[in-house]
Parts: structure tokens; C-alpha cells; sequence
């Protein structure tokens, strides 16, 4: 028997409570002027919207995911040394790491050891609520935070990415649906369409092509989840979309790095053709 949409939809609400709890905690363990004295600190980030925009590149962002709340363990115990840089090697513009470890088997460390060997924009993939977790984002070598429409109110959304403007971070706003691009504000420089239904949990690729012509002009956009095609993924470039945020399709196989290769590869020949019909 099925579980009831609303049950599915307790999994955020159940992610967001464990985070004001383990934020709190955070912050007497790891004070901000601790953090600030971080050797990343004060290096100057990598801005993903440029490396999204540059038409030699793939405009992948590939992501480090070890398990998820829907899934579970998805690669449990995947190098990030391995994986990163061959996710770079592959093609990809720029890297995605999960640092939430309650839910997605993540850590923060993981993001320090793909700063270490990458030079790339790297997106810290978490449930932002609180300005500390910002500035954690910059100490731990992240280029890009991310802000979850669905977790915030429109004033949070304000606040948190002028937080990130000011310590040289660049936002990307995932949204699911038309309501919450009215989160738009100056400080976001990336929109991210999230496929995944979160009454239904379902993904389909639709959604991004149906919120599309409603999305800003001067920003940038990508397509996040259930991007397994690169049929689909050619698409959605062609389309307009400047990136793709792919991590599971991915990290479900052993070696992440050469799915992302094969991947990458046939998308290329994908967008050529659809380039010729055009």
C-alpha cells in the first residue's frame, strides 16, 4: 500500500526541523570567528554563472550524493577525490556537493576535499535557513549556495542572498513550481527548476520546459532532477536552459565519473543534431 502524498511531503519539513536543531548546535562548535580564520575565507570564489554561460562547456553540474531520504544508499562509500575529479575530466562545468549528512550521507569535509582538488565553481547543496550556514558555505570552499524556495519565506530568501552577495558567493533559488518565482530578488543569480513533484515525488523533465518561458530575463537557469537522457538533457539546453543539475543517474553507478563521460559524450552529439533540425 502507498503512502498518502502528505507523507511525502513531511520528509522536508522533517529535513528543515533537524536543521534548525543541528545550526544551533553548529554554531557553539564551530563559531563564526572560527570560521573565518578558514584558508578559504578569504580566497576569491569561481563564479558558476560564467562557467554555466561558456559555450565550450558542457553546462553539467555534477553532483556527489552518497544516499538520499526517497532512495537510501545510492553510493555509500564513493571516493570524492575519484569521483570529483573525474566528473571534471568528463566535461562537466562545475561540481554539486551535499554536505547534509541526516538524510544525504554528506558532510562538509566533502566539500573541503573537492576544493582541494578542483579548480571549478562548486555548489554547496544543502537546506539553507540561517545566515551561519553562509558563511560556513565560503569557509569550506564553496563558490555557490543554494536556496530551496520551498524552505523559505520571500524575506528570508532577501536576507540569506544578500548575506551570500557579500562574501562573494553567487545564489542559485531552486523553485518548483510558478508561485515561487515570486522569491525573485537582485541577489539571485541562478534559477534552478526542480522536476520533482513534492505532492507526488515523481519527476518528469515537462516541468522545466513549462516554467521556462515564465523564468527572468539576465539570470541564469537550470534543469535539476530526473535528467537521465541525454535526449532530454539536449533538450532542455536547446531549449534555453544554460545547465543541468544531474547527481543521481550518476552516483547509482560504480564508477560516477565514467557514467558522467558517456553521458556528457551523448549529449554532445545530441545537441549537434538538434542544432542541424533547428
Amino acid at each position: 500500500m502507498s503512502n498518502p502524498p502528505n507523507s511525502k511531503m513531511h520528509i522536508l519539513e522533517k529535513i528543515i526541523a533537524h536543521k534548525k536543531k543541528e545550526v544551533a548546535e553548529r554554531k557553539k562548535l564551530f563559531p563564526i570567528d572560527l570560521l573565518e580564520r578558514s584558508l578559504f575565507f578569504k580566497t576569491e570564489c569561481v563564479p558558476l554563472v560564467k562557467y554555466l554561460k561558456d559555450e565550450n562547456k558542457s553546462g553539467v553540474i555534477a553532483e556527489f550524493k552518497r544516499r538520499s531520504p526517497s532512495k537510501g544508499d545510492i553510493n555509500k562509500y564513493a571516493s570524492v577525490e575519484q569521483v570529483t575529479i573525474g566528473y571534471m575530466q568528463a566535461g562537466a562545468s562545475a561540481l554539486s556537493i551535499l554536505t547534509d549528512n541526516e538524510f544525504f550521507g554528506g558532510k562538509s569535509a566533502d566539500l573541503s576535499e573537492a576544493r582541494k582538488y578542483n579548480y571549478c565553481p562548486i555548489l554547496r547543496k544543502e537546506f539553507i535557513i540561517d545566515e551561519y550556514q553562509i558563511i560556513e558555505a565560503k569557509s569550506i570552499g564553496a563558490d555557490a549556495i543554494l536556496l530551496i524556495a520551498s524552505c523559505l519565506s520571500a524575506k528570508e530568501v532577501q536576507r540569506l542572498s544578500a548575506t551570500a552577495h557579500s562574501l562573494g558567493l553567487q545564489v542559485l533559488m531552486e523553485i518548483h513550481d510558478q508561485t515561487e518565482l515570486e522569491y525573485f530578488c537582485e541577489n539571485i543569480d541562478i534559477i534552478g527548476v526542480n522536476n520533482r513533484d513534492l505532492k507526488t515525488f515523481k519527476t518528469s523533465v515537462n516541468n522545466s520546459h513549462k516554467l521556462l518561458p515564465l523564468l527572468p530575463d539576465g539570470v541564469a537557469k537550470i534543469s535539476e532532477s530526473g535528467i537521465n537522457d541525454p535526449k532530454d538533457a539536449a533538450g532542455l539546453l536547446l531549449a534555453g536552459f544554460d545547465g543541468l543539475l544531474i547527481g543521481e543517474y550518476f552516483m547509482k553507478n560504480s564508477a560516477p565519473e565514467v557514467a558522467c563521460l558517456d553521458f556528457i559524450a551523448e549529449l554532445e552529439k545530441c545537441k549537434k543534431a538538434g542544432l542541424v533540425l533547428l
